[in-house]
């Protein structure tokens, strides 16, 4: 008798921790690669777009890597200082070194990408790149794919960065979206975010950056109307304990190129 109690009680021991592993595994938070390519010509744009269509994200994706965003800002119409961005999950800090290494071994990847890697000092794919990386907000763990119904080229994608004071102050910010419930609010408004994130490695710390998308300019300008009437984030926001919890933020919008997973 004493027999059976005692695996009645280690089969429920057991069900209870896989179901206990499988919550904390659905739920984990992930990584993202952000990283940012500045140019100023149409040659250095068309060699980017080559390398990225036709040898980066192919090598990304047979990693089992399939969500990959590749972004223009939308004043690079006007701007001298044109910006692309390119958006990847990894699962573990470890796995940016794994893919390095693999690019650097896979002869398919170098040969279709041989006119970004071999270019000359004198004519460069860009005038400077830089990277990014963050770690999901808990409430908000993986990369989602907008559910939009506009074509691409009219699409508006918001990325956000909010800088704070004090790596305290930062803290605070990060709970007013996760546990404060601004998440929520984003959720229930239907900005269909992208990702949050916190940075964890970049030249603007401490911050976190965020990213929704809209159909169109017009959808965009609707959407934050809404929030900005909205009573949950008039009683969120005039809450004491989440006041001057941000001291800077910059704002980028972006459109999809044909190519991009997102």
């Amino acid at each position: 008798m004493k027999t059976k109690t005692f695996l009645v009680i280690l089969l429920a021991l057991t069900m209870t921790t896989q179901y206990l592993w499988s919550k904390t595994k659905l739920g984990e938070q992930s990584f993202f690669q952000l990283t940012v390519y500045h140019y100023n010509t149409a040659l250095q744009e068309d060699i980017l777009d080559s390398y990225f269509q036709d040898a980066l994200i192919p090598a990304l994706h047979d990693m089992d890597i399939q969500s990959v965003g590749v972004f223009k800002a939308i004043s690079n119409d006007t701007s001298a200082n044109k910006t692309l961005y390119v958006l990847f999950p990894v699962k573990s800090l470890n796995m940016i070194e794994d893919i390095n290494v693999k690019l650097l071994n896979d002869e398919k990847f170098k040969s279709a990408g041989k006119g970004y890697l071999d270019v000359k000092y004198d004519s460069p794919a860009y005038t400077r790149m830089e990277t990014i990386l963050l770690k999901s907000f808990s409430l908000s763990p993986v990369l989602k794919l907008p559910k939009l119904k506009s074509p691409k080229d009219q699409r508006v994608y918001e990325l956000r960065s909010y800088e704070s004071a004090g790596e305290n102050i930062f803290r605070n910010k990060l709970h007013m979206f996760n546990e404060g419930g601004e998440i929520d609010i984003f959720t229930k408004l239907n900005f269909n975010a992208v990702f949050y994130g916190e940075v964890i490695a970049g030249s603007k710390m401490p911050n976190l950056m965020y990213m929704t998308t809209f159909e169109n300019k017009e959808d965009r300008d609707a959407h934050w109307s809404s929030f900005g009437s909205d009573p949950d984030w008039k009683k969120l926001s005039s809450l004491p304990e989440y006041k001057n919890n941000v001291s800077h933020i910059d704002v980028t919008f972006l459109r999809p190129v044909d190519y991009s997973d997102y």
